[in-house]
């Protein structure tokens, strides 16, 4: 049964007329997530290198979004993982973000064999290369980005993962994949169970046993797509694992996607909350 992708996106949408009301400029981010809402960051490369790199994977070269502070030291390594819209102008930005704070950070196109979803008008054209990516291409893709990012002034040593949406669940999975090299991770609304698939046949709350690393999980109460009751077996699976190291906030009445500033599910509150708890995170764990 292929997990319900339709529950992770809002079902509000702003009009094309409050986009332009408000000075959206929508380039660059995913056809399938407009209208853009004018609440949009857009954060400076001052400072940075920032831009697409090629990162060599297993079967091929796969596009990536990288961010640091130009010169100095080897910085610690932030994995940053896309929503379900793909390697977007939101998820660059939150790479630069990281990169502004200090962190080398790096974001894979993880679903660049199916096409650039990014270019998908509709969700329904995403669902099935979403659903077509096997978790084992993902490990293996980010992998090969960890390697590229130690080659390239980060230092690995000091690695961390965080995604949103569909990026949040592969944060727990990667965490569990690579126990000995994740230091820490930060999962966005990232589902934690739900019905096995061929492609997708284990969930965070089955892995916990293999989870070592300390992960701070940020969820919203009015999440339709992950009931709190999920976040609680996820917890208790942990605790069976002996694992007491991670963290779950979970923030009252926020939706699906409150970081996410350019849709209407965004909570600036709620998101600045839990972009400060994501830094503290990585700045204790990753120092």
């Amino acid at each position: 049964m292929e997990p319900d992708w339709n529950a992770w996106v809002d079902s509000t949408r702003l009009s094309r007329r409050q986009a332009l009301a408000g000075g959206v400029v929508a380039s660059g981010f995913a056809l399938a997530a407009q209208p853009v809402a004018a609440s949009v960051i857009t954060t400076p490369t001052d400072g940075l290198v920032a831009g697409l790199v090629e990162v060599k994977a297993a079967d091929r070269s796969i596009p990536a979004y990288r961010a640091k502070p130009a010169g100095g030291k080897p910085r610690a390594v932030v994995l940053v993982v896309h929503e379900v819209f793909g390697l977007h102008e939101h998820i660059k930005d939150v790479a630069r973000r990281f990169a502004q704070a200090g962190f080398y950070a790096i974001a894979p196109d993880l679903y660049v064999r199916g096409g650039d979803v990014t270019k998908l008008a509709s969700f329904d054209e995403i669902r099935p290369i979403v659903a077509g990516t096997p978790d084992a291409q993902v490990m293996s893709d980010l992998d090969a980005t960890m390697r590229f990012a130690g080659t390239d002034g980060g230092d690995v040593k000091r690695l961390g993962v965080t995604g949103f949406c569909w990026g949040g669940r592969i944060t727990w999975l990667y965490a569990a994949h690579a126990p000995s090299t994740v230091k820490a991770g930060v999962a966005w609304y990232g589902r934690v169970s739900g019905a096995p698939t061929a492609l997708q046949p284990k969930n965070p709350v089955d892995l916990a046993p293999q989870i070592k690393a300390p992960v701070l999980g940020l969820y919203g109460s009015a999440d339709q797509g992950i009931p709190v009751a999920t976040l609680d077996d996820l917890k208790d699976a942990l605790a069976k694992a002996g694992h007491t190291s991670s963290k779950f906030i979970v923030y009252p009445d926020a939706p699906h996607a409150f970081h996410a500033d350019y849709r209407p599910s965004y909570r600036p509150d709620v998101a600045k909350a839990g972009w400060s708890e994501c830094l503290a995170w990585f700045g204790k764990y990753l120092a």
